[in-house]
């Protein structure tokens, strides 16, 4: 007798439908697979046309503060110039705007997909260059891998979620270590050791629904340790998260409000290297970063066959401060600096669309409020407490109206042309605002009079959306006001504003904004299926300028690829490309990065229902894909080529 079937549950999520306007706009989606083999989600976004990680370099060891991911390439940000949301919550850490892509376990994010583009609309504040939509899962089953590699790899993650048509519960975990590499190979000191990291994560989910409406509670939580390369430089950030949603998402009229809190810490420690790199010296210790942030949105939704309309609102808060040691004297710290305040936003919108006669139009104004009070930096002796600087910068407010419009037209045959105009703005956050930094001899200082970028621009693309082959060609132009750069304005040895001392070898820069950043490319994408083959390439073309000069860590070409062939039932083979052009690691474009191609090889093979066992041999042809220069010439590389193995099982569903 044949078991009895196994009913499927899907849990309702409380957010409301993708609304029609969207495909008017610029968008890539992550496919399943690539997110399923992906270590970490930021290594599966970056195979989307023109996104690239800051300073090349995976968050699997990258510092917390230089975690920001670019699109276009119009002006890469360790900040990070686009905002990321998980079912509508805003990941950026309230202090620093970056995203720690460790803090969600992998297994839990369903759909990832890239809005390419000023958000405007109902995603606001920080929506610069794009925007990152991720999902979490809300089928019922469980999933599970282990895997292990080269130079001490080990990760594990699990999943489970399990319910009723009523209730249903989400755990997730991951945790991951590694030794790591050497990253400075010519010029190799004493004072370089392995870029060595451990993390782990948590999340639970509680959901409940019935016949017209979903609720959900989720709570997250994470922590990391990392090496930053030199002795004596590590960091280790801790964060939890907490969000609440309620929503009616379908029917005529639907609705969705949700409130969210974060909290998060980073302690961070760097050094001064000696000329010939046999050791280093202390030059800060940030002791910790205590922040807070909280905030809400709301929608209204009325939609039929043919039109619709969304009024929304949002409010976003943040207060954190930098607690550290620094001016390193006498094998001692001798000063101390606390620094910090607090920002808030908040905005309205209204989106609209209709469509009829194969046309799709669509388009939404927003205003907000964005406000940077109780700024506060206080630098003291730390032999006799005596305050040596006292800084307490204005208040500063701004109101920034942004919008965007769409249209599409079908074409027939799965065609279509789109165009799209937007509007966006990105404020500072609290350590733009007060929070100087230092790697190696490099020096950087805050600025507590930075105003918020703003940007425009248009794009225009024809393509197919074909079920055995898709394609989409297109071109963009923008126009970023008032970019937020590290400017660089002497060189050590010397003593800078305010009092800061940079040694020989180094840079002083400092946060300024410093003019307009015009960008304009082509982005193409494409692909398809063949019998037991799937691929995908993708390219982006950009020429970003400001004063004559290309931006820091922006690069002209980008191309990833994909190939992958199911060679019979239970085997499957893959093979991804990632090709970048060369890019400068500063400002006035002295210090250029190589170009670089890395290729990553997997195969994967069932053993049972749902459980098979896989090989992945990263960067397999040992590419140097440089990360980092320093003034005197110094440079540093990505990982080398490493094998990982591993087990996975997935339920089915």
């Amino acid at each position: 007798m044949d078991p009895a079937p196994v009913e499927e549950i899907v849990i309702v999520a409380p957010r409301l439908p993708e609304a029609p306007g969207e495909r008017a706009y610029s968008t890539a989606d992550i496919d399943p697979i690539t997110l399923a083999d992906a270590p970490r989600i930021d290594d599966a976004l970056r195979t989307a046309p023109g996104v690239s990680l800051f300073r090349r370099t995976s968050s699997a060891i990258a510092n917390p503060t230089i975690q920001g991911l670019s699109v276009r390439a119009s002006g890469p940000s360790g900040a990070g110039r686009t905002l990321v949301t998980l079912d509508g919550q805003p990941l950026n850490d309230p202090f620093g705007g970056w995203v720690i892509w460790g803090a969600l376990p992998p297994d839990t994010v369903a759909r990832a997909r890239v809005l390419r583009g000023a958000g405007a609309g109902p995603y606001g504040a920080g929506a610069l260059l794009g925007v990152v939509q991720l999902q979490e899962r809300d089928q019922d089953g469980a999933a599970l891998s282990v895997e292990s590699g080269e130079r001490g790899h080990l990760r594990a993650s699990g999943l489970a979620v399990a319910g009723d048509e009523t209730i249903s519960l989400l755990l997730a975990a991951s945790a991951e270590e590694s030794d790591g590499w050497v990253a400075v190979r010519d010029g190799l000191g004493a004072a370089d050791v392995a870029l060595a990291a451990e993390s782990s994560a948590a999340a639970a989910r509680l959901s409940w629904r019935d016949a017209d409406h979903a609720l959900s509670l989720r709570i997250s939580g994470y922590g990391e340790s990392r090496s930053a390369g030199l002795a004596g430089a590590d960091s280790q950030n801790s964060g939890s998260s907490l969000s609440v949603a309620l929503a009616r998402p379908y029917g005529a009229w639907s609705w969705r409000v949700q409130g969210w809190a974060m909290w998060s810490d980073l302690a961070n420690s760097s050094v001064a290297v000696s000329p010939d790199r046999s050791a280093t010296t202390p030059a800060n210790d940030q002791i910790a970063t205590p922040a807070f942030g909280w905030g809400g949105n709301a929608a209204l939704r009325w939609t039929d066959e043919s039109a619709g309309v969304e009024l929304g609102a949002d409010v976003r808060m943040a207060d954190g401060e930098t607690r550290e040691l620094f001016r390193f004297v006498g094998g001692t710290f001798t000063r101390t600096r606390v620094a910090g305040g607090e920002t808030r936003m908040a905005g309205a919108y209204v989106e609209a669309w209709r469509e009829g006669n194969d046309w799709l139009l669509s388009g939404g104004a927003r205003v907000d409020q964005w406000e940077a009070s109780r700024g506060a930096r206080t630098e003291r002796d730390r032999a006799t407490n005596a305050i040596l600087l006292d800084f307490r910068p204005s208040d500063n407010a701004v109101v920034l109206p942004t919008a965007r419009l769409g249209v599409r037209r079908d074409l027939g045959d799965d065609a279509y042309l789109r165009a799209a105009a937007y509007a966006g703005f990105r404020p500072p956050t609290l350590n733009e605002l007060h929070r100087p930094f230092r790697v190696g001899n490099d020096v950087t200082e805050a600025n507590a009079a930075l105003e918020p970028e703003r940007l425009t621009g248009v794009d225009a693309a024809i393509g197919s959306e074909g079920e055995a082959f898709s394609w989409e060609i297109g071109a963009f132009a923008t126009q970023l006001e008032d970019a937020i750069v590290n400017l660089t304005l002497g060189a050590g040895p010397g003593t800078f504003p305010p009092g800061v001392f940079v040694p020989a070898g180094g840079a002083y820069r400092q946060r300024r904004n410093a003019g307009e950043i015009d960008a304009r490319g082509i982005e193409a994408e494409a692909n398809g299926a063949w019998r037991t083959l799937t691929w995908r390439v993708a390219a982006n073309y950009t020429r970003a300028e400001i004063a004559g000069l290309r931006p820091a860590q922006a690069p002209e070409w980008a191309a990833t690829g994909s190939l992958r062939w199911n060679a019979g039932t239970a085997t499957t083979l893959s093979a991804h490309f990632a090709y970048e052009s060369a890019r400068f690691e500063d400002d006035l474009n002295s210090r250029e990065l190589s170009p670089a191609l890395t290729v990553d090889l997997r195969a994967e093979h069932a053993l049972l229902d749902g459980l098979s066992v896989f090989a992945a041999l990263d960067n397999a042809f040992d590419a140097a894909v440089e990360t980092a220069e320093t003034a005197d010439g110094i440079e540093s590389f990505d990982a080398p080529r490493t094998l990982r193995f591993g087990l996975r099982w997935r339920s089915p569903g």
